[in-house]
């Protein structure tokens, strides 16, 4: 099963959106947003960024585990990793968003 981004409406009225791997998991996350079309363009984002290796800030936490953030051309970040437990599996993480963001296709939860 190949990746999918879903878009969601949180409670409070803002929309946000999920990178999600063939077995499901979370690989990115976005931030919040007030229009659903602010979201869409996110994911428009992500999808022309996620290929280009020069886009991802790899970064260590102050509790010891690694994460990523994905950035647009203007370096403001377009997604968030969760939290990995090595400089591997991040880097795997990040292997994720390149092949599934691109042609992943769009959900609305």
């Amino acid at each position: 099963m190949a990746g999918m981004f879903e878009i969601k409406k949180a409670k409070d009225g803002e929309f946000f959106f999920h990178l999600k791997a063939g077995n499901g998991q979370v690989i990115l996350a976005s931030e919040m947003y007030t229009e659903k079309a602010s979201a869409e363009n996110g994911i428009a984002s992500v999808k022309k960024n996620a290929p280009d290796d020069s886009r991802y800030e790899r970064k260590y936490t102050k509790k010891g585990h690694y994460m990523f953030n994905l950035k647009a051309a203007n370096h403001q970040i377009i997604g968030t990793s969760q939290t990995y437990k090595s400089a591997e599996t991040r880097d795997e993480g990040i292997a994720s968003v390149k092949a599934n963001a691109p042609s992943a296709p769009v959900h609305e939860v």
